[in-house]
């Protein structure tokens, strides 16, 4: 017990010093770049003292450039967290979003001894598993290291692995991250405003899942079975073996990059079908599985020799809950359909919050976006205009989108320009046709209209459950002639017929309901007696329907 206790306090003593360390490196350069100001505050006003912390002040140059060069100079997790926020139009001033985009990941190689982390990692002698691994990296970025490497079975296979203590500068750094949060929201209003604290939440969520190997590993396997059946795709294989939290073992993709067009008509494949097959690829990774690329770049994407697109690192991943994913379908049906109110409808069920100032102007906003893309020729129109029109949008209405969304926009940018690139004529839209008849044939199924009528009832029913005792109060009160206003009411004797007019409506709306699910049931099913190839109990189910809906009418209407 006296062990544990002191690994506890010896760690969080530990973790105090980190965080102390590289909060003085966080004050040592806001003060080189001029944020005097903001660091009096974070002193409690005490501006004197830091005022010469730095021997050199930074003031040239606008607010904007001076926040870039902090985070290029903070290192690569501020550097990420600039890259993150640089397709927030909707939260960042457009200055400060433009600076964010010149942000470029600058790391520099970091000498590893792969074979040692080989036989720690997995407690195997390299010898007995591999016959060469090459000693300069491939690839390096801010998280790990790419290495290329040959099995005794001769499989050529790539090992990415994660820089020593990686982990812990990342964990120290969202620390200060949540400082840095905390203190805007003080320093002004704009914290609160543009819900910075979500932001920043969701962008450690990703990082945290960027830098764990083991969560890459799956990612990959969620492709594969995703895609095993598809002919225009390869999913690099995975070595278990060799992988866990800190290596990646996988297939070495011998591979042509996807914007080289001239080494891709040298091996006689067409740009053309590369860039649709590319384009169609992540549209379905999307409507099909709610599972998609999130950084589809020109650097992940590459063409086998057969023609097949290959999509690597899978690090970071967008993801759409199921409830979400039809909420997006019914968006794309609306924007074929030319239908702006049910767009409106769809981003306001989609977004986190949302305080919209004025919904007309809400609504005559999307219907400008409508009008721009349908009066445009297809070819013309650029998926990246359409995005920064609906961005705008959202800003100016204030609504807070799922993170997935805006990776969304980032991923649709990103493959429209990977596309144009080998084939200018690329048409999105075209593209996009063939899933805009799968969701409505989806949409009008037997089995989709069974489940959402079923859905649907069983939410009537919970409704009807969570009635509050009062109404219920009420109500019975009213079958019993017992009801009673203290006000003095007009034609109170018309008030009580209109109110159980309205619950014997109510009762006929709950028979139609459950009618309708019956019929489906009986409809999709082999039982019973058959007109033809029709079930005689869904048809009398139908006609008993269809008269319901009339006695319905007729009611309201009259009333």
């Amino acid at each position: 017990m006296k062990y544990i206790a002191t690994t506890y306090f010896y760690n969080m003593f530990d973790k105090q010093q980190r965080k102390l360390k590289r909060s003085a490196r966080l004050i040592s350069v806001l003060s080189k770049y001029g944020f005097k100001d903001m660091l009096a505050r974070m002193n409690s006003g005490k501006q004197e003292e830091i005022a010469g912390n730095s021997d050199e002040i930074i003031s040239k140059g606008t607010v904007y450039e001076r926040i870039r060069l902090v985070l290029e100079e903070l290192g690569p997790t501020f550097v990420k967290l600039g890259q993150t926020f640089s397709n927030r139009e909707d939260l960042l001033p457009p200055e400060l979003v433009q600076e964010l985009q010149k942000l470029q990941d600058k790391v520099d190689m970091v000498d590893m001894n792969v074979e040692e982390i080989l036989e720690n990692e997995f407690n195997i002698s390299v010898k007995d598993h591999f016959i060469e691994i090459q000693k300069k990296p491939l690839a390096t970025a801010s998280i790990a290291q790419v290495y290329k490497a040959t099995l005794l079975n001769g499989d050529e296979v790539i090992l990415k692995i994660k820089k020593a203590d990686v982990q812990t500068v990342i964990e120290d750094d969202l620390l200060l991250i949540k400082d840095l949060e905390k203190l805007v929201s003080s320093y002004s209003e704009i914290g609160d405003k543009l819900n910075l604290k979500q932001a920043i939440s969701t962008f450690e969520k990703s990082l945290l899942e960027e830098v764990s190997l083991i969560n890459e590993k799956n990612n990959i396997l969620q492709f594969a079975r995703n895609f095993k059946n598809n002919k225009e795709t390869y999913v690099p294989k995975i070595y278990e073996e060799f992988s866990n939290n800190n290596v990646l073992c996988m297939e070495f993709i011998d591979g042509i990059k996807v914007t080289d067009k001239p080494e891709l008509l040298a091996n006689d494949i067409d740009p053309v079908k590369v860039s649709e097959a590319g384009l169609c690829l992540f549209v379905s990774q999307i409507l099909d599985y709610g599972f998609f690329h999130a950084d589809p770049h020109a650097g992940n994407i590459l063409v086998k020799k057969n023609g097949k697109v290959v999509f690597i690192d899978f690090g970071a991943v967008g993801k759409i809950q199921p409830n979400d994913k039809e909420i997006l379908e019914s968006l794309i049906v609306s924007f074929v359909a030319k239908n702006a109110h049910k767009i409106v409808r769809s981003l306001k069920k989609m977004a986190i919050s949302y305080e919209i100032p004025d919904e007309r102007r809400f609504e005559n906003d999307v219907e400008d976006i409508l009008n721009f893309v349908h009066s445009s020729s297809l070819k013309d129109i650029h998926p990246q205009e359409i995005i920064n029109k609906m961005k705008d949008v959202l800003k100016d209405n204030r609504l807070h989108m799922p993170d997935y969304f805006y990776l969304l926009f980032k991923g649709i940018g990103l493959i429209e320009g990977v596309g144009r690139t080998i084939n200018p004529d690329l048409d999105i839209v075209k593209s996009l046709n063939p899933y805009t008849k799968k969701i409505f044939t989806k949409k009008i199924s037997p089995k989709n209209i069974l489940k959402t009528g079923m859905d649907r009832m069983m939410s009537f029913t919970d409704n009807v459950d969570e009635i509050p005792k009062e109404l219920r109060s009420v109500l019975q009160k009213l079958d019993e002639n017992k009801f009673t206003v203290s006000s003095e009411i007009k034609n109170i004797e018309k008030t009580n017929q209109l109110i159980k007019s309205s619950v014997v409506n109510l009762i006929l709306a709950m028979i139609l309901g459950a009618n309708i699910v019956a019929t489906a049931i009986v409809f999709v099913s082999e039982a019973g007696p058959r007109i033809g190839e029709m079930s005689l109990v869904a048809v009398l189910g139908f006609i008993f329907s269809i008269l319901l809906v009339l006695v319905l009418l007729l009611r309201i209407t009259r009333k």
